[in-house]
């Protein structure tokens, strides 16, 4: 059952974070279904540009529907995630989002209220809500990168200004995670004073995590171990401050990384251990049951689940 974001936003404030999966094709699809119907834990289901631009929008919102229609007990909402102008204008005129999120935080402070602001209004006009970002978060993910110099976190105050201008619904913050495998390679951590300090001025406002994946030592060494070759010095979020991070006002918490490591380590251990075999159906259920049994942890975690 679709919902607007804005009454899982109100639902989980402060209580527990929604998980927002990365979908790409129909067995992400079935995969992060299957674990919130399992959990019985409300999701978000993100397209990024890249994704629509691999499968064609048509196609993945289509599986999307059929999704809704085949997991009914599932409380889901439809997000763009990181779109330009280009991007959230078709997601608006398509009629299948109920969220939307205009990246502008690459460009100056005031075009970023610019281009956000007319996005809000046709966005609004059509009952969507937007994300936007302030602040800019390191590495690499999709077509995103960022090296660390360019990186830069949330200012609260100008925070606090730019949602007032803006009327944006929520707003994705940068405070030390970063996309991709390898985060917190300062050793630095989250910024709960960061965090601390825009819930004190702005109270009850949702807030988003990026690049908020565990990046579990165990799926590397075992793509390592079948093959891979990913730095032993990836890290990803700390359980804890993740939690933190929650009581803070973070409602929407974005996952892909992890999703793609057990795509990785499903595969190469599969073509490692049956070098025989080339029928895409074996891995594929694999990792259609991996995916499931992981967002049901995630969910569980993140305090969501059992809340259908």
């Amino acid at each position: 059952m679709r919902v607007p974001i804005k009454i899982l936003y109100q639902q989980a404030y402060g209580k527990y974070g929604i998980g927002a999966f990365n979908v790409f094709d129909a067995g992400q699809v079935h995969g992060v279904f299957r674990g919130a119907s399992r959990s019985s834990a409300p999701v978000i289901i993100q397209l990024t540009p890249v994704a629509r631009d691999y499968m064609n929008p048509e196609m993945l919102e289509g599986i999307i529907s059929a999704a809704e229609k085949i997991y009914p007990d599932v409380t889901f909402t439809m997000h763009l995630d990181h779109g330009n102008f280009n991007h959230c204008l078709d997601a608006i005129n398509s009629g299948n989002y109920n969220s939307i999120m205009i990246d502008a935080s690459h460009e100056s402070y005031d075009e970023n209220i610019r281009i956000t602001s007319e996005i809000v209004d046709l966005a609004h006009d059509k009952g969507i809500a937007v994300e936007a970002e302030l602040g800019i978060l390191s590495g690499v993910e999709d077509d995103l990168s960022i090296d660390e110099k360019h990186a830069r976190y949330t200012d609260p105050r100008q925070a606090e200004e730019f949602v007032q201008r803006t009327n944006c619904d929520s707003l994705a913050v940068a405070v030390g995670t970063s996309h991709g495998a390898y985060k917190f390679s300062g050793g630095e951590g989250l910024q709960l004073n960061i965090l601390r300090e825009l819930q004190q001025r702005m109270p009850r406002f949702p807030f988003v995590l990026h690049g908020a994946s565990a990046v579990p030592m165990e799926e590397v060494t075992r793509i390592n171990k079948a093959g891979g070759k990913i730095s032993e010095g990836a890290k990803g979020a700390d359980d804890n401050e993740l939690l933190q991070a929650i009581d803070y006002g973070v409602c929407k918490v974005n996952i892909a990384t992890d999703m793609r490591l057990i795509w990785t380590r499903v595969h190469r251990e599969f073509f490692l251990n049956s070098p025989e075999l080339f029928d895409m159906v074996v891995p594929g259920r694999v990792y259609m049951n991996e995916l499931e049994t992981f967002v049901a942890k995630k969910c569980n975690f993140l305090k969501s689940g059992n809340r259908n």
